[in-house]
């Protein structure tokens, strides 16, 4: 689907956005170049770290990197639902993806106010281009933006045809063969990802010397699965000696039976298998890297760097084989949740390391904020002191709920420090203590010494659901539902 932009040259200068400095000077507000990617994990841009992405790397350096930063829901469309309104998915309404249940089930509230119409009323161009899937009506203009394509008919790798060698897949009576990874010889230069990047760079050429500041989102559907990548990027890695992940025989014994279930399905693959799906997935990783730093070069020879404030993050991750699982859902391990969130530009102090848990709920407060000085609503927080070198956030929290993907499920998730709590509405609690424990292999919901903290964290959750306004979960006081470790009215 195609909007191209409709208002003038004139109007454009007309509505140009402006803010006054330090000085009591009006300048124009910065460009925001937005770059998003799909289930990818935060640890693929560690510095130095087993996945090659030095564009990224080299991003996180030149600003504020974000290293706990949690999605608020796993799967797609709550989570990119919740990143434009700042709002948990019980709030905006979007609980699963759009593609899996009808509008009964899961639908984007009515008169839901997003962040990026804010941009528009304050005289911002805004193109977006790539993978949508926040609602269902992929009519973009209803949320300020005046060009798009999110339904890219392109061809390459991501057709998934032809011979893929070598190709991960999983078998059981009754399904369909579900492929997890290949190696196809489709050249990089010809995949999704990079003809998607050509459209962006189309929307850099076409803003360039417009009197309007922009904003450019580039949404990439890699790396989510299957993970099909190009030989020529499978290549960079040797996926004999790709390490498996530390909790790769976890037996699950003392959390939900249902993450055990889940496990049987990738019980076929051998170490060999998880080792190659692991590096095409870190391949498709250093795809996109090579990609968006075409567009972050663009953006430096065109003289705009200086006065654009860069975002890079993705609505997920992926367990990659932790704990013996792949993809993502209602397990609630780091591997699915923490996300990278990087963030570089005028005013935000380079070589910020940010370790204590955020949202991504922050980001419209934030960039609101460091843009145009405006507060947005919603339930983040305004990371921008942070993001420019400010003292650590008070009292750091993170939240997260999961509604169910297809099937349902309950859970809410509080980080708190170094704990976190899973309350699980369909089995045992969980928590996690993630300095001693990082890889989540003891739940101490159960442990007796550790019970304070579990109550703790069950006011913190208490609290979150009555703040904002979730009240399925707040007001379940009925007989049948009185088992997390302390009711809602511990939080008064």
């Amino acid at each position: 689907m195609t909007k191209r932009p409709t208002d003038s040259k004139t109007e454009q200068a007309e509505m140009a956005g402006a803010r006054p400095d330090a000085a009591g000077r009006t300048r124009r507000s910065p460009n925001l170049l937005f770059l998003m990617s799909d289930q990818q994990r935060a640890d693929t841009v560690t510095q130095g770290g087993p996945c090659l992405t030095p564009n990224l790397q080299a991003l996180a350096r030149s600003g504020a990197d974000l290293r706990r930063c949690y999605a608020p829901n796993p799967i797609c469309s709550p989570t990119r639902a919740s990143l434009f309104t700042g709002l948990l998915p019980h709030a905006h309404g979007m609980t699963d993806v759009t593609h899996a249940v009808p509008p009964t089930r899961a639908d984007l509230a009515p008169d839901v106010e997003f962040w990026t119409s804010n941009l528009k009323d304050a005289g911002y161009h805004l193109g977006y281009f790539g993978k949508w899937h926040v609602e269902r009506s992929d009519e973009l203009e209803r949320f300020g933006f005046d060009e798009y394509e999110v339904d890219l008919r392109l061809t390459g790798v991501a057709s998934h045809d032809g011979f893929l060698d070598p190709r991960v897949e999983i078998e059981q009576p009754g399904y369909q063969t579900f492929l997890l990874a290949g190696v196809a010889d489709t050249p990089a230069t010809e995949t999704r990802e990079a003809q998607l990047v050509d459209r962006g760079l189309e929307y850099l050429r076409s803003r360039a010397n417009e009197e309007a500041p922009w904003a450019l989102f580039v949404s990439t559907e890699a790396p989510h699965d299957p993970y099909v990548v190009p030989r020529e990027l499978y290549q960079r890695y040797d996926a004999a000696a790709t390490e498996l992940p530390a909790s790769r025989n976890d037996e699950m014994g003392d959390k939900p039976n249902v993450y055990r279930r889940i496990a049987r399905a990738w019980e076929q693959l051998d170490d060999e298998q998880f080792r190659q799906a692991i590096t095409c997935y870190h391949a498709a990783c250093s795809g996109i890297d090579d990609q968006f730093g075409r567009l972050l070069s663009a953006l430096e020879e065109s003289g705009q760097l200086a006065d654009t404030v860069i975002v890079f993050t993705s609505d997920h991750g992926d367990y990659l084989g932790a704990h013996g699982l792949f993809l993502k859902g209602v397990a609630p391990f780091e591997e699915a949740y923490k996300v990278p969130l990087l963030i570089s530009g005028p005013g935000i102090e380079p070589g910020t390391v940010i370790e204590e848990p955020v949202s991504l709920l922050d980001l419209g407060r934030t960039l609101l904020t460091l843009l145009l000085g405006d507060d947005f609503g919603g339930h983040g927080r305004d990371l921008s002191e942070r993001v420019r070198g400010g003292p650590p956030l008070p009292e750091p929290q993170a939240f997260a709920e999961f509604h169910g993907q297809r099937l349902n499920y309950t859970q809410r998730i509080v980080w708190r420090g170094h704990h976190k709590y899973v309350f699980n509405g369909f089995d045992d609690d969980e928590l996690y203590d993630l300095q001693r424990d990082p890889h989540e292999l003891v739940n101490l919901a159960n442990d007796p010494g550790s019970q304070d903290v579990l109550r703790e964290m069950a006011v913190a959750m208490w609290r979150v659901a009555k703040d904002t306004g979730d009240d399925t979960l707040a007001k379940a006081e009925y007989g049948m539902f009185r088992f997390a470790p302390l009711g809602p009215w511990a939080a008064e």
